[in-house]
């Protein structure tokens, strides 16, 4: 018999269980779909401040749930901040750029780079803000760290994956994962990352090989991208430490290929039903004319194009309800059920350590969609 490093004999793995109703998510889902529309977007910042405490307070650790104290208030402000940063230097390498591309082809090159580093610097100072706001058992976990030298970090892994045709993706995820983790903790634990790029390279190297031939075939692409997202997620899972606490997911190759395929089928159904929903529109509101000056007048039409408007945001609406669904609920219950921790024991007599974080990247990462969990 074989005993894991720092567990007693004996100790079982603690399960991770989710006891979530998916009832009550897509409830909570679709009733902040449409305070987003009603607030222009603007409620997104509540909306992912509530799906995080339900999905968090919901996910039992050894018979514990981790408590999500963010706040959306903090997000929005956080948000702010960074549009209050970025959008005069766009606008200033705006007008410069008017001149310079009278010169110079790519002179909109280093702005694109400038807003890929603050994206990879919001990623890390969201992922800083959330663990901040995760207590579990009364202990904070906190991060510290530069989200610059990450930026840095990314950047440059960024470029190698580029010039390999995506061949260095596996060790850039490895890098950078090491780079978080090691500035992670859990009170005075101190957290690590153990994955090598060279395990998900061999994890996934087939399906990256093989990948153009599911964009030629598109009924494979779903199959290829949710088989590599679960072999992703396995493996990151696993290289999870803190201090002797450690993860491990038994999440199988299969597991996501119907969250993937439902999603499409509902996207399809959406697209039958907008479809369905602008013929009826040009039917009623075309007139009694020839159906080409019709159809030509119709862009003038006012009723035509409102009522064009209010399709098109119905449809973003419950395409949107769908996608957290299927993509973070669900997403989440079956990961979290694939998972165990192993000496957990370790963490019983923590010491409680970090401060809160500012909400500083983490509400422009939000904005971009990025937020992940």
């Amino acid at each position: 018999m074989s005993f894991v490093a720092g567990q007693p004999p004996g100790v079982p793995p603690a399960p991770v269980a989710f006891s979530g109703n998916r009832g009550r998510f897509l409830s909570l889902a679709s009733r902040g779909a449409a305070l987003e529309l009603v607030t222009f977007g603007f409620y997104r910042f509540w909306l992912v401040t509530d799906i995080r405490r339900h999905l968090w307070s919901h996910t039992l650790v050894d018979g514990d749930a981790p408590e999500y104290t963010g706040r959306g208030r903090e997000l929005l402000v956080g948000f702010l901040f960074a549009m209050a940063i970025l959008v005069p230097i766009y606008l200033v390498y705006f007008v410069i750029g008017i001149e310079a591309e009278r010169f110079k082809a790519f002179a909109s090159v280093p702005l694109v780079i400038g807003f890929y580093a603050f994206g990879q610097f919001a990623i890390y100072r969201a992922r800083r803000y959330r663990l901040t706001r995760t207590v579990w058992r009364g202990v904070r976990f906190w991060m510290d760290g530069s989200g610059w030298a990450y930026a840095w970090r990314s950047m440059l892994w960024g470029l190698l994956v580029l010039v390999t045709l995506g061949g260095a993706y596996a060790w850039r995820e490895a890098a950078l994962e090491r780079y978080k983790m090691h500035h992670s903790h859990y009170g005075d634990l101190q957290g690590s990352f153990e994955g090598r790029g060279w395990e998900l390279f061999k994890r996934t190297w087939g399906l990256w090989l093989f990948g153009p031939v599911a964009w030629i075939i598109f009924p494979l692409l779903p199959i290829f991208y949710a088989e590599f997202k679960a072999r992703e997620w396995r493996w990151w899972l696993c290289g999870i430490r803190f201090g002797d606490v450690r993860l491990e997911s038994k999440l199988p190759n299969t597991a996501l290929y119907g969250l993937y395929w439902k999603v499409i089928g509902w996207f399809l159904l959406f697209d039958l039903v907008i479809g369905a929903y602008v013929a009826l529109c040009v039917f009623l509101l075309k007139g009694s004319g020839p159906m080409e000056a019709a159809m030509q007048a119709l862009p003038k039409n006012i009723p035509f194009m409102v009522l064009l408007v209010i399709g098109y945001l119905a449809f973003i609406l419950a395409f949107n309800v769908v996608m957290r669904l299927y993509f973070q609920r669900d997403l989440w219950a079956r990961v979290a059920s694939s998972t165990k921790v192993h000496a957990i024991e370790s963490a019983e007599n923590v010491t409680a350590k970090g401060e809160a974080a500012s909400a500083l990247g983490e509400g422009f990462a939000d904005g971009l969609d990025v937020a992940g969990f």
